[in-house]
């Protein structure tokens, strides 16, 4: 196989590999890590709270609706996922009226971001450089790539005190300009994985998948 042969043969294999890697990533949103932190009181006993219900003001529905006699799909996916965590936990949801220990409140987002990465390798993983035709400081300046974030952010207010007592944060990659239900549950438990907090436990910030 002479000189050429060899290049063509290279430049075709790096341009199969570039494209495989491309579809890995456009098919991975749904399973990218979820970045998650937590904060909390520490004075609270997280150990006295057995109920729950949702917190009573909160009017406008995530999608920007107005909330008044329906829920958005969004609203829905995040209740159901919440609903379904806490029940697991072993915390009882009752009417707002009935007092609970605990009120929760969320809310959530979905932003259009920006990655800057820079290394050596090209979009696609793979160097462009290295076999003499000097195309390495073109993709060694970094290069930016768009992606749609979707922000959660759940509260545990104290019914007695009405004060805030532990805040739950997660944000992943998504599709789409809002968050799908595969997506939303997989935020929530992301999220409620830190709840509740352990005693002396310090502020919490992860990735998971």
């Amino acid at each position: 196989m002479n000189r050429i042969s060899r290049f063509l043969f290279r430049s075709l294999a790096y341009s199969v590999l570039g494209l495989g890697l491309l579809l890995g990533v456009t098919s991975c949103a749904t399973t990218a890590r979820v970045g998650v932190t937590s904060d909390f009181d520490h004075s609270v006993n997280f150990r006295a709270y057995r109920t729950w219900a949702w917190y009573p003001q909160q009017r406008n529905d995530t999608e920007g609706g107005p909330a008044q006699g329906y829920e958005s799909f969004l609203d829905r996916r995040i209740r159901k996922a919440v609903e379904q965590q806490l029940g697991l936990k072993g915390m009882t949801m009752v009417e707002a009226s009935a007092t609970p220990d605990v009120y929760v409140a969320y809310s959530a987002r979905v932003e259009d971001k920006q990655r800057t990465n820079v290394n050596p390798a090209g979009p696609y993983g793979y160097p462009y450089y290295g076999y003499g035709y000097g195309y390495g400081s073109l993709y060694n300046r970094g290069y930016t790539t768009e992606y749609k974030a979707g922000t959660l952010i759940l509260d545990f207010v104290d019914a007695t005190r009405k004060e805030l007592s532990w805040r739950g944060q997660g944000q992943a990659q998504v599709d789409n300009q809002t968050i799908s239900e595969v997506e939303v549950q997989r935020i929530v438990t992301s999220i409620l994985d830190n709840y509740p907090p352990q005693d002396g436990q310090p502020t919490r910030s992860q990735a998971v998948r």
